[in-house]
């Protein structure tokens, strides 16, 4: 849907929607944890906020650089490029947070990321210097949203960590309001400064934005949920399944083709996700 708003919205407005319509939902979400399950929120101290704010910038822009990507490459292809993510994770979480993986799992990332490499691979350079810098610019593109996503998800996950031991969904809510609240009100600035014609274009294309919003809503809840159980790494190689996902939903919506070197990358994917759920054991 986001990439669909892209011709409308451009890229910029594209990636608003996901954070500024998703925050009504998450915001209801919240009011019923609280006051129809008399939830209490999770306790969130200053270094809290630190790490959701972190995540917050780094989620923005890796979306936007995604996005932009999608402008030149598949759709299905530019998802894979992004999925550098679970390697970088690992890296991150170790240096940050203190986790690190067994042999088994590390061995599942990285074979998951030489899918990656594989897919993320530009075609035949004979076109000339011009085409292959076009069949770079992708690439570069979608695997600086991948460290951005692996740098985004690192920080929620030491929000996370740092709420201590509360409901997982509270937890995650409450990460979310706070995250999207600071998102909002930075888009929102942005926008009323210096681009107030996509205001105007998400205001009159409301409806589909909508919809985005809701569905990156219940992603992002669901996300935060899994890495309040499990070290980042884990949870995004199991994610890796959204690559095959966003090939069927190429090859039906966007008429988008996918070569045999794609597809020995994606099942290279699959291979690494194996493996992961096996190391889980």
């Amino acid at each position: 849907m986001q990439r669909d708003l892209i011709r409308d919205l451009g890229a910029a407005g594209a990636t608003h929607v996901r954070f500024l319509f998703s925050l009504p939902f998450i915001a209801a979400l919240f009011a019923f944890e609280t006051l129809a399950l008399g939830m209490e929120p999770a306790p969130v101290r200053a270094i809290t906020i630190y790490w959701i704010a972190g995540g917050v910038v780094s989620q923005a822009l890796a979306t936007a650089l995604m996005l932009l990507g999608m402008r030149n490459r598949s759709f299905v292809v530019m998802t894979a490029y992004t999925k550098i993510e679970p390697l970088v994770i690992a890296m991150f979480g170790a240096a940050f947070l203190g986790e690190r993986l067994g042999w088994s799992a590390t061995s599942a990332i990285v074979v998951a990321t030489l899918g990656v490499t594989i897919i993320s691979w530009p075609a035949s350079q004979t076109k000339g210097t011009e085409s292959a810098a076009r069949d770079w610019r992708p690439a570069a593109l979608g695997l600086g949203a991948g460290v951005l996503f692996a740098m985004s998800a690192t920080c929620y996950r030491g929000a996370l960590l740092d709420m201590g031991d509360h409901p997982v969904a509270m937890k995650a809510t409450t990460a979310l309001i706070i995250g999207l609240s600071i998102q909002s009100a930075l888009i929102l600035a942005w926008c009323l400064a210096f681009d107030r014609a996509t205001l105007r274009a998400i205001r009159r294309d409301w409806r589909r934005s909508l919809f985005a919003g809701f569905m990156g809503a219940l992603a992002s809840q669901f996300w935060l949920m899994a890495f309040a159980l499990a070290n980042a790494a884990s949870v995004r190689t199991l994610a890796l399944l959204e690559v095959l996902m966003a090939q069927a939903v190429s090859r039906r919506l966007f008429k988008q083709s996918t070569s045999p070197r794609e597809l020995v990358g994606m099942a290279l994917l699959l291979c690494g996700i194996a493996l992961l759920l096996n190391a889980q054991r």
